[in-house]
């Protein structure tokens, strides 16, 4: 018997179970000098595939169109011939003279000056919100409470833009509920609509009342990642609920509100283009002209398209530097931002 275990002991797994003994280099584990491109390629070429179609639609909807900002150096004519790609070829080169008539278009600067100080505004007053309501939703409201407060927060996300604008209609305008109450009351009504000196806090207000929800799902679906186990750890050694959120919380989001920052920042230069032409004739242009409504008058309605094409380069150059700027100093923090070091 003693002789039985010790051979039961001294034989293979495979010996064991009567099955074959398993080859050298079978094992599942990956060879000494790490996995291959092919064996990757090997490995993930379902998930590769489902990947074709979304990467098409990207290449031919984003970056084919960028070969068309050559007509920036041009004076370019889509009339000249039969087709666009025709007209390119046989529009004239005139340099960077597009580019120095940006720099003397006086409306151009006012357009930039405007869509800074929209972008400024509603990163002062718009960013911080969802990450607030998140805290607040996520520490003081009951679980069961939860579900229905993201729903109402995250349904106006769902509203196209002329809708929006038409319920601030009904309640800011001159005829909207706010003037008529405080003309029952022996006071004199308020257009918020039309007034030019509120209208960028005016779409600022906007914009939160229809996209606060959806950084509310963001911000909640980080935080439901972290571990139960520290609140209450933190608890037993006599935190508080403030405590908890400042040590534990907050430090959970920084890496979200890090990339989301990094792709606000990018998109300083956007700030929301069917929204403003909506109600660019109410208030002026002088206080609603943003860079893309200065390109769509310029380039689609007037028709110059080289020097719509021009701003547009100016614009996605600027953003890129932006970006790269804001995501240096997510590196700096300590974050990973968009990309890693």
């Amino acid at each position: 018997m003693t002789h039985s275990i010790t051979k039961a002991r001294d034989s293979t797994p495979q010996q064991r179970s009567g099955g074959p003994p398993r080859r050298r280099g079978s094992t599942g584990k990956p060879p000494p000098g790490g996995i291959t491109l092919r064996h990757r390629l090997r490995r993930d070429r379902t998930l590769l595939l489902m990947t074709v179609p979304a990467l098409l639609l990207l290449l031919v909807f984003n970056y084919v169109p960028l070969l068309g900002n050559v007509v920036a150096f041009q004076d370019y004519d889509p009339y000249i011939a039969d087709n666009a790609f025709e007209a390119i070829g046989q529009s004239p080169w005139v340099g960077a003279e597009w580019f120095q008539q940006m720099v003397d278009d006086r409306l151009f600067w006012q357009a930039l000056r405007n869509t800074l100080a929209i972008f400024a505004i509603q990163l002062t007053l718009f960013f911080p919100l969802p990450i607030l309501l998140a805290l607040f939703i996520n520490s003081f409201v009951r679980p069961r409470v939860q579900a229905v407060a993201q729903a109402i927060l995250y349904l106006p996300h769902f509203f196209s833009w002329v809708l929006v604008i038409t319920v601030f209609q009904q309640m800011f305008g001159g005829a909207g509920l706010v003037s008529q109450v405080l003309r029952d009351h022996g006071h004199d009504g308020i257009d918020l609509m039309t007034n030019p000196a509120l209208f960028k806090f005016l779409i600022t207000f906007e914009m939160i009342w229809k996209d606060a929800g959806w950084g509310v799902i963001v911000f909640l679906a980080a935080l439901a990642s972290v571990s139960p186990d520290l609140y209450e750890a933190a608890a037993m050694d006599g935190a508080n609920r403030w405590r908890r959120m400042w040590h534990i919380t907050l430090p959970a989001l920084r890496p979200v509100v890090a990339l989301l920052l990094v792709l606000q920042v990018g998109n300083a230069l956007t700030v929301g283009f069917e929204q403003i032409l909506l109600q660019r004739t109410a208030v002026g242009p002088t206080a609603a002209e943003v860079l893309d409504t200065y390109v769509w008058n310029v380039g689609l309605l007037n028709g110059n398209f080289s020097y719509a094409a021009a701003v547009g380069i100016v614009k996605g150059v600027f953003g890129l530097l932006l970006v790269l700027a804001a995501n240096k100093v997510a590196h700096l923090m300590g974050e990973q931002g968009v990309y890693k070091r």
